[in-house]
């Protein structure tokens, strides 16, 4: 036996993954076996061979330094290899030679004893081996593959006997008769077990796993199949891009995006809806305008919540609208969505004034001067745009200054005069016939500059990054008098300007330049220099008011400080006034369909290679006059969808071209079309269901496409597939124009699948999925079949019509009712609707909660039972669609009863179909169907009672339901008929009968107005059996047009009493119309007409147009007013009260305004008021009763105005109290006054004393104590309302009124008991010489004051001539025998404890013969 050398090769895979780790394991039961992945367990015996071979074995030099070699670099880079396939196959070959060199240089008596030795082992293991449990030998290993490759998963398994082998996936078992057929292949040959997996998809990325037992165990090995998708460069096992593909599945769009009309100056806000949240990576989103990458800015902000992304518009300009493109990455790219944004022109301010300019930009910008362009508006108002006006504002202010007088006729002009370094921002208005439009939208700001500067610039590196910059000025010093510029010439020649440019001399020399322009009239010698008042500061000037048609040449000098250049060379001849034409318009332009609200429009770009700015596009209605703008922001492509317009209408399109002239003329029209989805191939059908088995046959129904392409579908192809074949076999060739077909020679007992696709007029379209497994089997059941095709009809909030087909299998009777089942979405539970069977095959279903989505099934019902469910139906949510439309009951021009029907969003190929009590159609003989266009019409063609009925009509071809029903009840029958009766039996429609009014001057007019009346209307005017015609007191007035007829009576009386009847005619239209004008409507008539000439006669002289009133002003005066008309000079204006003329009155004869103020009034001022105008022409009289009642409203609004001027109460302490008070405007004592304290009622007594004067009302409360305190309100009664005012008197309120009252009665007290000179001493006192004065006075005071005199402000000595006498409170001093010295001025002083007084007299003495100071005027 030849000697084998055993090497155990282990080393372990531990790749790092980002996503997941992915390890292969090997498991044992009863006995463990390890896999060559992980670590051996060896026995004894093993070891000691191992050992054995490892003494005998001499290993090269060379193989050991490769193997340290490799061990280093591994170590060294932290990993370790996993050998697999061709690595494993060298490894043993070199195993296999070094074992030949062993066998060469080993002993042989060593050799002996290993053979022997292996001889043992061997017997042992055979030994083992005759029965042990399964063991994988090679396990299984993971495999990472792209989609759509193969995969085969192998392993080697030892055990004895063979073991019984299984797959799993996922732990689920592998059935390859279940899977699609090729799917998986299962081998097991001499212990190698294979899985072969043909075609992977994503949905093959599992984990995988083989399990093989025998009586003696089980061991199973797990492998881990990765499929991956193709993402680029990025991609790997160990990329970004796959760990995120393992996280979660990424959000989608959840919505289209929808085109968005919003207004100028207005916000709008663009939304797109995800159906889940965005992951991390996915969070940068980008939106953009026409390809430009938009940011958050202080007008437009971009956000993303709750799966919501959103771009708000704050105020909406023209420049915003465009195609807006959301961006969201992915993982293997992005995904985006395009919608276009239309932002309509504001309400003009002026009717029929044109939009707004846009898109306002700066072009050329120099130090002094800059191009100015912008768009012309789309919509011009109705008139031609005559031009435009410029406005510019330094940047940061709302100061915008005009930059031209005239309207410039392009949409491009030279802006002159700015000063340099300044920021600008310019906007533009359009001006037609009507008026001026908005501004546009405010420029970007710009900042004039001189482009040449960089240019005179020279920058030199030096040192590391630092540099010297040489100035050109610096170098050109020499230079004094500037050199001429150079290169003179037109840049723009517009009908309205000349614009001209040159270049810098060179050298320019350091001082600044400013430069002059000349003009010359080519022919003539002679310069006319144009800007002398205003030299230029840049090189670029324009010229206006050229004369038109002449040719000029220019030429510009240079200057500065030190001196002016010679002039430039001239121009090249210029014309001037060369109007600027606009472009073509573009030609083929086409509409095509694209959905039920959109067109598609194309046109060809302009030849010649002419480039405008971009197109309007405008449509309009067939059967209207007006254009309507579709974009306000030119396109530049040459292809747009039209959204927004009306399904089922008929539209014609234009373009204009846009350029710098303006607008081209329009296109031609397109044709006429129709908006209606454009036809495209269906969708696949679904819902496949067995209906019938027989042995060899089966019986397959399907449901329709989703999408039907916007026309009928023509048929099906259906494919059959046998489940233990691999190929799919068509069933038919021509295709099957129902939904229903038997598939013949089948094999009985197979299992088949089947599938299906549509054809319409525009091909084939999708296949669908494969159905379910049936099996070819008999039915013998005795219950029925399952119904078919049930859907949905006549949807609305909370109701809807539920159809189906009646089962093809009928079982063991005829089918005798059914059963309808309802299953909210998302859930499992099905309800049962009706109770008891129902035989017909639709149902109405009600009581639906609106918004809901629900899903229904139907089972048949026979003498054996309830059969099997229906396939449930497409799920519907209870919602009326917006625009939907219902049948329209009426009665047509003939007089015909018709129901009509419109749907806008039916197709060509679509019909109506109509249906009575969902049984069929109604009787031909009984009705007949008229269509035009979108409707259809079903006429009645003998109405009765036979037409009785529920009426139904379904659009057919059209993607969603277009359905709708009515009932034709015997009420509305009656209706019908009554009203076609009146069609075909017309009567005048009577709009106001008889109507009777009595003119300002006393004239009767008899009226009354019918509908609108042909020319040839008749009227014949009947009055007591005889025909009246007109004359001047009895005028006809027959306005047919109006449906008018009047008769006028110029003085009505007793001869005009009696029955008016008048009877009209037009055409087959006829009808009378009676008065009667008789008994107390005649007398009344009458008396009014009678008055009413009274009174025309009274107004030619003086009258009141405004009789007497009475107003309560706000400070409670009372006004009497009324207003006279017709007045002259000498007319006399008087008031009378009580029949007696009252004074006081105003009157203003310019306005006739007269006016009773009553300031104060009572009740004196109740009575009769009257005021009378007169003159030579008559007079006229007013009156106005203020008794009773009406004197009660005066008073009762005077109260209410006085109760609501009470000021708050107030607190006031006194020397008897303290009083509580509130001011009023005027009191009155109708106005009823309540005091109430802690919310019981007061009345006054003996501490409480409550009053008032005409303003102001008060509580008084005497002696004040603490059982005063709290809340005082005082209520005042108007006569119709309360009003109530509050104070607390109460805590430190009521502490410091307290106080303040004793300080008052103290000080009253001390008041009344000071001393005091009560009376008696005169100012001056005159006497003559030698007489004796005797001064007199009354003193009071308690205790008796004390008294002193003084004369001069000295105390008097009574003594001598001076006596003082005192005599109770009267106190006299006498002077005998007066002299000159006793002339001066005397006071009494008077002083107790309380206080004192100083009375004061002058006395003066004159001799004898003198007369007395003051009395010579006497």
């Amino acid at each position: 036996m030849g000697s084998r050398t055993f090497f155990h090769h282990r080393e372990e895979e531990q790749k790092e993954e980002r996503q997941q780790s992915l390890q292969m394991t090997s498991t044992t039961r009863k006995k463990k076996f390890k896999t060559s992945e992980e670590e051996e367990t060896f026995s004894p015996s093993e070891l000691s061979i191992a050992a054995a071979l490892a003494l005998t074995s001499e290993i090269p030099q060379d193989y050991k330094i490769r193997r340290e070699a490799a061990i280093l670099e591994l170590e060294q880079r932290g990993q370790k290899r996993v050998w697999f396939g061709n690595d494993m196959e060298k490894l043993e070959m070199e195993v296999i030679r070094n074992c030949r060199l062993l066998r060469v240089r080993a002993d042989r008596k060593a050799l002996r004893r290993k053979a022997a030795e292996k001889a043992r082992m061997e017997k042992e293991y055979i030994e083992l081996r005759s029965g042990r449990p399964p063991m994988f030998w090679i396990p299984l290993r993971v495999h990472a593959v792209w989609e759509r490759m193969e995969v085969k998963l192998a392993c080697t398994v030892v055990a004895s006997p063979p073991p019984q082998v299984t797959w799993f996936k996922n732990g689920v078992r592998i059935d390859p008769r279940l899977a699609p057929a090729g799917k998986y292949k299962i081998k097991n040959k001499f212990g190698m077990l294979t899985l072969h997996i043909s075609r992977c998809s994503m949905e093959d990325s599992a984990e995988y796993s083989v399990e093989v037992k025998n009586q003696y165990g089980e061991a199973y090995s797990f492998a881990t199949v990765l499929v991956r998708k193709y993402y680029g460069k990025e991609s790997g096992f160990d990329s970004e891009i796959y760990r995120r593909s393992l996280l979660a599945r990424e959000a989608d769009f959840a919505f289209p995006l929808k085109p968005l009309f919003a207004r100028e100056k207005e916000p709008f806000t663009l939304s797109c809806y995800f159906s889940s949240d965005l992951l991390e990576h996915q969070r940068d989103i980008t939106w953009f305008r026409d390809g430009e990458m938009l940011q958050n800015s202080e007008c437009r902000e971009l956000k993303y919540q709750d799966q919501e992304a959103s771009l708000t518009v704050s105020c909406a300009y023209k420049e915003d609208e465009g195609f807006y493109t959301i961006r969201v990455p992915s993982l293997d790219g992005y995904k985006e969505q395009t919608a276009y944004v239309f932002v309509r022109d504001a309400a003009a301010e002026t009717a029929g004034a044109p939009g707004s300019p846009l898109n306002v930009k700066c072009h050329d910008v120099n130090k002094d001067c800059l191009i100015l362009s912008w768009v012309a508006p789309s919509d011009n108002g109705g008139s031609p745009i005559l031009g435009y006006y410029i406005e510019r504002c330094v940047a940061g202010s709302e100061d915008w200054v005009p930059c031209n007088d005239k309207p410039v006729k392009t949409c491009r002009y030279p802006v002159l005069g700015l000063a340099e370094g300044q920021t600008y921002q310019f906007r533009v208005k359009a001006v037609n016939k009507e008026g001026i439009s908005h501004p546009s939208k405010t420029s970007d700001p710009v900042t004039t500059y001189d482009p040449s500067k960089d240019k005179r610039v020279t920058v030199i590196p030096y040192d590391e990054g630092r540099t010297i910059e040489i100035l050109k000025d610096d170098l050109e010093g020499h230079i004094k008098i500037p050199l001429p510029p150079t290169n003179v010439h037109a840049s723009e020649v517009r009908e309205d300007y000349v614009a001209l440019a040159w270049d810098e001399p060179d050298p320019r020399g350091r001082e600044p330049l400013n430069y002059y322009v000349e003009k010359s009239i080519v022919g003539s010698n002679s310069w006319q220099m144009v800007n002398l008042d205003m030299p230029v500061n840049s090189p670029r000037f324009a010229l206006f008011d050229l004369v038109k048609g002449k040719s000029y040449c220019f030429r510009v000098r240079s200057v500065n400080k030190y001196g002016i250049s010679e002039p430039s060379l001239p121009s090249e001849p210029v014309t001037a006034g060369a109007k600027l034409a606009t472009l073509p318009p573009p030609s083929q332009v086409l509409a095509f369909r694209d959905t039920k609200t959109s067109v598609v429009l194309q046109w060809d770009k302009l030849k010649d290679g002419l480039e405008p700015l971009g197109y309007y596009i405008y449509c309009r209605e067939t059967g209207t006059e007006e254009w309507q703008t579709v974009n306000n922001k030119p396109v530049t492509c040459n292809e747009f969808t039209v959204p927004g317009l009306k399904p089922g209408k008929e539209y014609v399109f234009c373009v204009k071209s846009v350029s710098e002239a303006g607008l081209s003329e329009s296109s031609p029209e397109t044709d006429p079309i129709v908006v209606r989805p454009a036809i495209a191939c269906p969708s696949a059908p679904h819902g496949f269901v067995l209906l019938n088995c027989g042995k060899a046959d089966m019986t397959i129904g399907w449901k329709p496409p989703k999408r039907k392409g916007g026309t009928k579908i023509l048929g099906y192809f259906l494919d059959q597939h046998d489940t233990s074949e691999l190929d799919w076999h068509e069933v038919n060739i021509q295709p099957i124009p129902q939904r229903v077909y038997t598939v013949s020679n089948l094999e009985e007992g197979h299992l088949y699948e089947f599938r299906a696709c549509a054809v319409n007029m525009a091909g084939v379209g999708e296949v669908s999925a494969p159905s379910d497994v049936f099996r070819c089997e008999e039915w013998t059941m005795p219950e029925p079949g399952p119904p078919y095709d049930v859907k949905c009809t006549e949807v609305r909030d909370s109701s809807l019509k539920l159809h189906w087909e009646a089962p093809l299998y009928t079982g063991a009777g005829p089918i005798t009712g059914y059963y309808v089942d309802v299953c909210e979405e998302g859930s499992e539970e099905w309800k049962q609707i009706n109770k008891q069977a129902i035989a017909a095959t639709h149902m109405k279903v009600s009581d639906l909660e609106t918004g809901k989505c629900c899903i229904f099934r139907v089972r048949a019902l026979n003498k054996a039972g309830i059969g099997p469910p229906s396939l449930p139906s497409d799920p519907v949510v209870a919602k009326t669609k917006p625009g939907t439309n219902e049948i329209e009951l009426g009665v047509d021009e003939e007089g015909f009863i018709y129901m009509a029907f419109e749907a806008p969003e039916k197709n060509d190929s679509s019909e109506f179909i109509w249906s009575k009590d969902y049984e069929g159609p109604p009787d031909a003989d009984r009705v007949h169907t008229e269509e035009k266009g979108n409707k259809s019409k079903l006429i009645l063609k003998d109405p009765s009672e036979k037409d009785l009925g529920i009426y139904s009509v379904e659009v057919t071809d059209v993607d969603d339901d277009i359905s709708a029903s009515c009932t034709l009840t015997k009420e509305d029958l009656d209706k019908l008929l009554k009203r076609s009766h009146e069609i075909r039996n017309p009567l005048i429609k009577l709009i106001s009968g008889w109507n009777v009014d009595v003119l300002e001057k006393g004239e009767v007019r008899l009226w009354l107005e019918v509908e609108k009346l042909s020319p040839n209307a008749e009227l014949h005017l009947i009055f007591n059996d005889k025909e009246l015609t007109s004359t001047p007191t009895h005028k006809i007035n027959f306005v047919k047009g109006k449906g008018l007829v009047e008769l006028i009576i110029q003085n009505f009386c007793d001869d005009d009493k009696g029955t008016y009847t008048a009877q009209l005619q037009d055409g087959k239209a006829k009808n009378q119309f009676t008065l009667a004008l008789v008994d107390e409507c005649f007398a009344k008539v009458a008396e009014e007409a009678d008055a009413k000439r009274r009174q025309w006669k009274k107004k030619q002289g003086p009258h009141f147009i405004e009789n007497l009133k009475w107003k309560v002003t706000e400070t409670c005066e009372v006004l009497l007013t009324c207003k006279a008309a017709n007045l002259r000079k000498d007319t006399s204006f008087q008031w009378f009260f009580n029949k007696k003329e009252r004074a006081g009155g105003v009157f203003d004869p310019q306005t006739g305004i007269g006016t009773l103020r009553i300031k104060k009034i009572t009740k004196a001022d109740e009575g009769q008021y009257k005021a009378l105008v007169s003159d030579d022409r008559g007079e006229d009289y007013t009156q106005l009763d203020l008794t009773k009642g009406a004197f009660e409203d005066l008073l009762k609004e005077l109260c209410r105005i006085s109760a609501l001027s009470a000021t708050p109460l107030k607190i006031q302490p006194t020397e008897e109290g303290i009083k509580i008070y509130t001011d009023v405007k005027y009191y009155t004592d109708y106005m009823k006054t309540t005091w109430y304290h802690k919310e019981k009622q007061l009345e006054s007594r003996d501490r409480l004393k409550a009053g008032s004067t005409m303003n102001q009302i008060w509580l008084h409360i005497l002696n004040p104590t603490d059982a005063d305190k709290g809340t005082y309100t005082l209520q005042l009664f108007d006569g119709n309302n309360s009003h109530k005012l509050s104070t607390d008197l109460s805590g430190q309120a009521f502490e410091d009124a307290l106080a303040e009252h004793r300080r008052l009665k103290e000080a009253a007290v001390a008041e009344k008991c000071r001393a005091r000179v009560v009376q008696g001493l005169p100012d001056v006192a005159t006497i003559m010489e030698d007489k004796t004065l005797c001064l007199t006075c009354c003193v009071s005071g308690d205790p008796y004051p004390e008294i002193t005199w003084f004369k001069n402000e000295k105390v008097i000595v009574f003594k001598d001539r001076y006596k003082m006498d005192v005599k109770g409170t009267v106190v006299t001093i006498t002077i005998e025998k007066v002299c000159n010295e006793d002339t001066g001025k005397y006071s009494i002083y008077v002083k107790n404890k309380y206080g004192s007084e100083i009375g004061q007299v002058t006395i003066s003495v004159y001799k004898h013969g003198e007369i007395p100071t003051g009395m010579e005027e006497e």
